[in-house]
């Protein structure tokens, strides 16, 4: 994994008008090199917000990207994924995924992590579980349901 870069604009712009981000995190409106940089900027220059693109070793082409994330709502930071669905179910998220938490784990001020996703998104809910998470809450965020997940302290599986 590697920090996003303005760089990796091609990629964020296919990965954001996937058929998985839109359904589960809904339209960025990010259709030109202009807009994903400008995206990729802003995330870059924001406090408290990390991204990593996850890539295939041996061509280093992006296939999905970790993020973890101290949204406003939210009490602790929120661990989140997305992959291109052709790299999807195939094991990418919850290696990388499980790298950044063994990566947070001796960190005191991390020792509770938070991860949200929709109900209906149940591939998300399966790695949360996979990864130790816990289903805490629901709460409403500009009127949708998101299912908040806990995980306590990491332990590696």
């Amino acid at each position: 994994m590697e920090i996003l870069t303005i760089g990796d604009y091609d990629f964020i712009k296919d990965l954001v008008n996937s058929s998985g981000w839109l359904e589960n995190i809904g339209d960025r409106n990010i259709h030109s090199k202009n807009d994903a940089i400008t995206y990729i900027d802003k995330i870059l220059k924001t406090e408290n917000f990390h991204y990593w693109v996850v890539r295939i070793k041996d061509t280093k082409t992006p296939i999905g990207i970790i993020t973890f994330l101290k949204r406003t709502y939210l009490a602790g930071f929120d661990l989140g994924f997305a992959f291109l669905p052709e790299f999807s179910n195939n094991g990418f998220a919850h290696e990388a995924a499980k790298a950044v938490l063994l990566m947070l784990s001796g960190v005191p001020e991390f020792d509770k992590i938070l991860a949200t996703t929709l109900n209906s998104n149940k591939n998300s809910i399966k790695l949360l579980t996979k990864l130790g998470f816990s289903f805490e809450k629901e709460i409403e965020i500009d009127n949708a349901k998101l299912h908040v997940y806990t995980n306590k302290v990491y332990q590696p599986l």
